[in-house]
Formats: C-alpha cells, structure tokens, sequence
C-alpha cells in the first residue's frame, strides 16, 4: 500500500511524527533525519525499491564526484556523466519499458512471418516502482549540471541523499533540480509564518484532491469504463471531461500538498501549475501545465538537440520528438506515444504559423476553446487502456457507435452518485478561480481559517469515499 498525503495514515501519524522528529532535532542533523523518514516515506509500499532509489543516488553522487574532482580532464568528466545517465536510464528502461519492448518485438516477429516470442516469463512479474521517473530525473540532472557548470558538488552524501529523497515531492514531483535547492539544503528559514504558509497550502491541495479530483475521477471512470457501445454522445464528452479536471485537479493537488509540505521543512519548490486550462494555445498550456518537467524536457532534450537554432524544420522534429518522448516518459503504451504525437504535432503547426500571434484575431474565449478541444482529444488516448478503447471512445463522442441501454444505466446511476454537482465545481474553480500559488501568495486571518475548513470537510468527505488513489504514481 502506498502512503500518500489523502490517507489518515499520512495525516494523523506520519507526518505529524515527522514533523516531531524533525524539529526535535539539532540543526546539523535535520539533513540525515529527513532523509530517513523519506526512506520509510517510500519503503512503506516495498521496502525493497528503498535499495534502487539509494543505488542510484550513490552512483550519481560518485559521478558528481568525479565530474567536480576532474576540471582538467575531459576523459573523466565525460566518464562520470555517461555513467549516471546510462545508469538512471537503464533502470528506467528495464523497469518500465522492458515489457513493452518485448511485447511488441514478438508481435513485430510475427508479422514478418516469424513464431511469435513470448516475453520471458520474469519480466512480467517485475513491478514498477512507485515515483521512479520522478526520482532518477532528478538525481541524473545532478550529473549533468555539474558538467555543465550550471551547479556546484553536494556538500556531503546526506545532502545529496536527502535531496533525492525528500518525501514532499519524491513520488510526483515537481521535479527540483539540485541548483535550486542546493542553498536550501545548507540553511532554510524555520518560522512561524513558513509554517502557517505551508500548511494552509497543504490544506487547500488536500481539499482540492478529495473534494475536487476525486468524486470527478468518479464520473471519468465510469465513463471510460462502460466498455463498447454503452454511451452516446453526450455521456462521452462528459467523461472526457470530467477526466480533463480528475487529472488536472489530482496532480495540482499533489503539488500543492508537495510544496506545502515542503515550506513546512524549510523548503521551497517550484510552482508546477498555472491554471493550464486557460490557455490560448498548446505551446501556453505546456507553458502553465507540469511546469517542472516541461521546463526539464526543454533544458535537458529540446536545447540539446538543437532546439530552434536549426532551422525551421529542425525545429518541428525536434518539438515532435521532445513532446513524443515527453508521452513515453509518462507509460509504456502506444496510446501515450500518441497523446505525445498530438501535443508535438499541434506545437509544431503552432510554431509554423507564427506561435500564438497566429490566432490573435480571433476572440480569447473561442482560443481557449479550441486548445481545451484539443486537449480533451489527447486526454481520451492518455486515459484510455489501450489503443482499441481510446478508438471506441473518440468514436462514440462523434456518435459513432450505437448506444446500448447501458447509457440510461451509466445516467441514472453512476453520475447521480458522482454528482454533477462537483463538475459544475471543478469547472468554475478551473476558469473563475486564481491558481493556488497566487492565491496564497500573500495570507490572510480568512485564507487561514477557509484552509482549516476545507481541511475537515475534506478529512470528513475523505472517510467515506472508497477509490482515493494519485493518478500520476503510476507514471
């Protein structure tokens, strides 16, 4: 079982022992004892995964070390950063993509006119663990800033371990890179007012997941779940929909209680979020959603390969493949390829035709239309099983599939329980309501005390409610 920040295990024994551990602590030791705690933080579903975060934060802390040790010596330097991103990607790989990979290199066997293989039998019992891409992201952009000489070595191993690890944000991000939090991890503001900041954030993400992402992600599932021929149009878009704000409130949620629980130990992160579904165009949304690995892919993959500085159709490859790789990272299935595709397709059309001056004349209501549009059409292949469902489903949105009787059901029954009520909510939240971080940008007595009520209508919404997962663990 996973320990995530919407379970009472979390909020009424995890963390406010570590908060008790923490602050009971002499200043020299917080770095080790919060290091400890992310360690049980993420052994608590496998205890095992534990060795394969901390073997990798070993080998990157030595490539650091020989990176940073080496200024005269090319060979070496090179040395340690290969080493730490053949290491972190090859880890990835194996435990994410292995199985996919041989999956389709059997089928493609079969195509050509050859037996079929079948996956060894020992991939397939291999597990992904939890926050792996987030975790390995991170401890390789250490290396490769080193080199760079866009940071400075760790000041010791806990440091660096502690970096890695730090539970706030270790599963889901938002991915920190070492040279934004490198200060920090050497001296960070404890106050009373930090604190308060902190936990009226936590509050408002914890409420927005409960109250918010999950009785959405309600409807969603139902949805996308009534298999084939069982919705018709109306009930389709809905769920496409409801999909669109489970996701969108699920993750902002998580970072919001990341960022949080981050200024309650003296940390701040990066904001992740910025109201993304009011975009005009693609190239905002990714300018306003996930903001962390966006900024990561165009730092570390687009820049790298060229980025626009190879002319114009260097510049739509390299935006397609950035964004298809961007869709792989996310799952090792060929609906994410093509949620990438669309994204890198729309960014490349967008950038042909002059970015967002293109669209100026039309109103901002109707651009923001159309690049929601869009994005629902990605959201059906990110959130469908596979290739086939994603298909049925964009062809039962256009009424293209007969309806079954089990429209009426999925009406009467399911989105009654779900309650339109909270679509309705999450939508003027999304569109009429500030960001988190620039709403709690500056704090009030009434922002205090509205967290604090939130926080017990949520505890209290929470207890009753039986699926309460993060969507985005499993990427």
């Amino acid at each position: 079982m996973h320990l995530v920040f919407s379970s009472h295990i979390f909020l009424f024994y995890f963390l406010p022992l570590a908060l008790c551990c923490y602050y009971i602590s002499p200043q020299r030791l917080r770095p080790l004892v919060l290091t400890l705690l992310s360690y049980v933080f993420y052994g608590w579903w496998n205890p095992w995964f534990t060795l394969l975060m901390l073997g990798s934060t070993v080998v990157d802390y030595g490539c650091g070390k020989l990176i940073s040790a080496n200024p005269d010596s090319p060979g070496k330097r090179k040395a340690g950063l290969w080493i730490s991103i053949v290491t972190n990607l090859s880890l990835l790989g194996f435990f994410k993509y292995a199985i996919f990979f041989a999956t389709n290199a059997g089928t493609l066997m079969g195509w050509f006119g050859f037996a079929e293989v079948d996956p060894p039998e020992f991939l397939m019992k291999v597990i992904l663990p939890v926050g792996i891409s987030f975790y390995t992201f991170q401890s390789m952009s250490y290396s490769i800033d080193l080199y760079r000489g866009d940071a400075k070595p760790a000041r010791n191993f806990v440091d660096f371990a502690c970096y890695v690890s730090l539970f706030p944000q270790l599963v889901a991000g938002p991915i920190v890179r070492y040279s934004s939090i490198a200060g920090q991890l050497r001296h960070r503001e404890h106050s009373v007012s930090e604190f308060v900041a902190g936990f009226t954030r936590f509050n408002y993400g914890f409420a927005k997941k409960i109250i918010l992402a999950n009785p959405v992600g309600g409807i969603a599932d139902a949805c996308f779940g009534a298999g084939e021929a069982s919705l018709n149009p109306l009930m389709a878009w809905i769920g496409v929909i409801a999909y669109a704000f489970q996701i969108y409130f699920d993750f902002s949620a998580y970072s919001d209680m990341a960022l949080g629980l981050g200024r309650m130990f003296g940390f701040r992160f990066p904001e992740n979020f910025r109201s993304p579904y009011r975009s005009k165009s693609l190239t905002e949304f990714w300018r306003r959603w996930h903001i962390s690995l966006s900024s990561f892919l165009r730092d570390y993959l687009y820049i790298p390969l060229g980025g626009n500085r190879k002319g114009k159709v260097r510049t739509y490859i390299n935006l397609l493949l950035v964004m298809v790789i961007g869709g792989f990272w996310h799952g090792a299935q060929w609906t994410f390829l093509i949620w990438g595709i669309i994204h890198g397709g729309v960014l490349a059309i967008e950038r042909a035709f002059g970015g967002q001056k293109a669209t100026t004349a039309l109103p901002g209501f109707l651009r923001m239309g159309i690049t929601f549009l869009i994005v629902l059409i990605a959201w059906v292949f990110f959130r469908a099983e596979n290739l086939s469902a994603a298909i049925q489903y964009l062809q039962a949105m256009v009424g293209y599939t007969e309806t079954a009787a089990t429209a009426e059901l999925l009406q009467t029954t399911e989105l009654r329980r779900a309650n339109l009520f909270y679509l309705g909510l999450a939508a003027i939240v999304t569109w009429a309501c500030p960001n988190s971080g620039r709403f709690l940008s500056q704090l009030n007595l009434a922002k205090i005390l509205g967290g604090l009520v939130l926080l017990f209508l949520a505890e209290r919404m929470m207890s009753i409610q039986g699926h309460n997962p993060f969507l985005y663990f499993q990427f």
